[in-house]
């Protein structure tokens, strides 16, 4: 058997694809595990989405390829979310391109943009395909600390002045994963200035701009003057529509920028299914804002409702203003271990630290995206296991 691509030499096995056959070797065996640590919603999409997509299916003549670029309904329906949310206008035919969910994009931009030799700034802790991206390439990752004490803000300012001539791609995310903090429009205005200081793409990835908590609203990065001139953002439909299994998304922006991903991406595939766009229009158009307060109404209500035990399960941890997970400090040990006691001895799957960055070696990742019987069922388990460690 021929030896693996040299490209594969530092790039390591998917960290919840690993822990995800470990949890079924589990319950293969008959364990009853509760998965707190993937970030996949429990919630359904809103019915008019799941008739939409079978409307379109039942037609004959949408089961051919799509196009490269998906459907212009889909990409003005793209545009029109931007303008009605943010204010951003955007040309659908030259500054919106649909992805195959946005972590494909995210993956493709870093094929797109770099070699090896170069060097891309990704956020310490943050999103781990940000920096498997840059190594599937090739390239070297320059982590930027996020801490606790910078609101999980990466000081930009500090960044070494060599090492931001060397840079080729900056990633910022907000709300964050895992921390669900957020940031503000100053925040991306300095982004965006050093960016095009040193010539570098800005890369903002946006899963959870929807999903947020006590009335505050996040803002996009291409509200800044002059962001599109440098800089793309990833959409996701999997978090705000509850979507995820669908696989759909798209980035946003620069124009050249779009372009060079398209080059990678219409040589790996052909699209989606007609049926598939058909759907996201209808989750774009016609989605009520109410019905995105109401779910996030459970998912505030589940926050509420873990922070309230984090102390007795030995963590520590504030208090998200978005996304769909809970950023905790191990109290005793490490994340690794934490994690692992939790899953032999209580039964409750929790994402380590370290899967996001060295720096989450003290932290854990709980997700808020699971039932609300099987949460209190995990809480509870996981508080007998404390108490009696």
């Amino acid at each position: 058997m021929p030896s693996p691509a040299y490209r594969l030499t530092n790039l390591p096995p998917y960290a919840f694809a690993v822990r995800g056959q470990r949890i079924q070797e589990m319950l293969s065996a008959g364990a009853d595990i509760i998965s707190l640590d993937i970030g996949s919603p429990d919630l359904p999409p809103p019915a008019e989405v799941i008739e939409a997509l079978a409307v379109s299916a039942r037609l004959p003549d949408h089961h051919g390829y799509s196009g490269y670029r998906g459907i212009p309904a889909f990409r003005q329906a793209v545009a029109r979310y931007y303008r009605r949310r943010f204010g951003v206008i955007l040309d659908p035919e030259r500054e919106v391109l649909p992805l195959i969910g946005s972590k494909e994009g995210i993956v493709n931009l870093g094929l797109a943009y770099l070699d090896r030799g170069d060097l891309a700034l990704v956020p310490d802790v943050g999103y781990p395909s940000y920096s498997l991206g840059a190594r599937l390439a090739g390239a070297e990752v320059y982590w930027m600390p996020v801490t606790r004490e910078s609101g999980y803000l990466p000081d930009i300012a500090s960044i070494p002045v060599e090492i931001a001539r060397r840079a080729k791609l900056l990633w910022v995310n907000y709300p964050h994963n895992p921390t669900g903090a957020t940031a503000d429009l100053s925040f991306y205005r300095q982004v965006v200035d050093f960016c095009r200081a040193y010539d570098i793409l800005l890369a903002s990835d946006n899963p959870y701009v929807d999903v947020t908590y006590d009335g505050y609203q996040a803002p996009s990065v291409l509200q800044i003057p002059g962001a599109m001139e440098g800089a793309v953002e990833f959409m996701s439909f999997s978090k705000t529509y509850n979507m995820g299994g669908w696989r759909l998304g798209a980035a946003v922006g620069n124009n050249a920028a779009l372009r060079t991903l398209l080059q990678v991406k219409s040589n790996m595939d052909s699209g989606h299914f007609r049926a598939i766009y058909d759907a996201g229009v209808t989750a774009v158009d016609f989605t009520p804002q109410k019905w995105i307060e109401e779910r996030n109404q459970v998912y505030q209500r589940r926050r509420d409702q873990v922070m309230q035990v984090i102390p007795e399960i030995g963590l520590c941890a504030d208090k998200p203003k978005g996304s769909l997970y809970i950023w905790a400090q191990v109290v005793e040990g490490d994340g690794d271990s934490y994690a692992e006691m939790a899953l032999s001895q209580a039964f409750v799957a929790v994402a380590p630290g370290r899967i996001y960055g060295p720096g989450g070696v003290q932290y854990i990742r709980l997700s808020l995206a699971v039932p609300d019987e099987r949460l209190t069922q995990a809480l509870d388990r996981l508080r007998r296991w404390y108490a009696n460690r």
